[in-house]
Parts: C-alpha cells; structure tokens; sequence
C-alpha cells in the first residue's frame, strides 16, 4: 500500500501535469461557469433598467441605477479574467438566471403599478439575484485559488464583495420603510373595503 505522501504527490503531479496542458477536468468546469455568470451579468443589463423603471419608490429607483452601472463594470471584469486566461470572452445560456429574470417580470405584471407592494416584490425578485451571484462568485473564487490563479481570484473576490453588498442595501431598504409602507397600504385598502 503506498504511503499518503507518495498518493498526495502523485495527485500533485497528476493535476500539474494536466494544468500545463490547460483542459484538466476543473478548468474545463471552471471555464464554463465563467461563460454562464458572464451571460447572467450580461442579462441583467437588460433586467435592471426594466425593473428600475417599475420601482415606485426613489430609493429603490437609486439601489437599482447603482447596480446597474456596477453590472456593467462586472461584465468588464469577466472579460478581464477571460482575457487573463487566454480565453475568448463567451457567454452561455444560464437557465438559473433567465428562470430569476422572468420571476421578476412575473412580479411586475402581477403587482399594481405604483404600489409600494411591488417595491416590496422587486427586492426579493432582486434578492434572489445576488444570492445566486454570491454563491455563483464565491464557487469561482475557491476554484480560482484553488488552481493557483490568484490575479483571477481577486478579480472575481472584488465582484462577490459587490454582490455581498448589495444585497445588505436591498435588505435595508426593505427593512427602512418599503416593507412597512406595503403593511400600511394593505390596511388602508382593508379599511376602504370595510367601509
């Protein structure tokens, strides 16, 4: 039986001398979720204006221009890590984001215009959006250090913090009044049908 440190080295060479070649199974793996997050930031483009424009609140309007100009410089993030990899900048469908793309519209079309219940809709929808970001950039973060690629971890680190952010500001504005307001709305209505 060989000993651990004889197995361990073994692997060591294994994965070193796959890596030099550039199609070990992990970079394969890594590369395609690179091209899948590139398609989601890309979609959301195209989401968050739309969203924005549904908002009712200003604060919420302000988060989602925010986000709006930080995908944009995401999106050119990717592409620097593609370019650090040697690799062409390339998108692939990502079924997770477009299914949260549509739950938003979904959202939109199902809520009353101008009604802080929508505001209250589209933070979840958008919620749900960087939670899937931050576990999608955190995944790649690991990968990359764990290959030895420390110029593409920080890239991707400096994304996830964004997303990270992000999500604390949603929930602030939730928590600071949108979701109070929404309450306050149902029992005005409630008292208007009683009335």
């Amino acid at each position: 039986m060989p000993n651990t440190k004889t197995k361990s080295r073994t692997k060591k060479q294994a994965a070193t001398a796959g890596s030099a070649q550039g199609n070990t199974q992990l970079e394969k793996y890594f590369y395609d979720a690179l091209k899948d997050i590139y398609w989601a930031e890309k979609a959301l483009t195209k989401a968050l204006p739309k969203m924005q424009k549904a908002a009712t609140t200003e604060e919420l309007q302000n988060a989602i221009e925010q986000h709006i100009e930080q995908t944009e410089e995401q999106v050119s993030r990717l592409e620097q890590v593609f370019e650090l990899l040697g690799k062409k900048a390339q998108a692939k469908k990502c079924d997770a984001m477009e299914g949260l793309i549509k739950e938003g519209q979904s959202i939109i079309e199902e809520t009353e215009k101008g009604s802080m219940t929508r505001d209250v809709g589209i933070i979840m929808a958008a919620q749900k959006v960087e939670h899937y970001e931050i576990a999608t950039y955190g995944g790649l973060v690991q990968l990359a250090t764990t290959m030895g690629n420390e110029d593409v971890a920080a890239i991707l680190a400096e994304t996830l913090e964004e997303e990270k952010q992000t999500d604390l500001d949603l929930t602030a504005i939730a928590e600071g009044n949108i979701n109070w307001a929404a309450e306050q709305e149902d029992e005005e209505v409630e008292e208007e049908e009683e009335a």
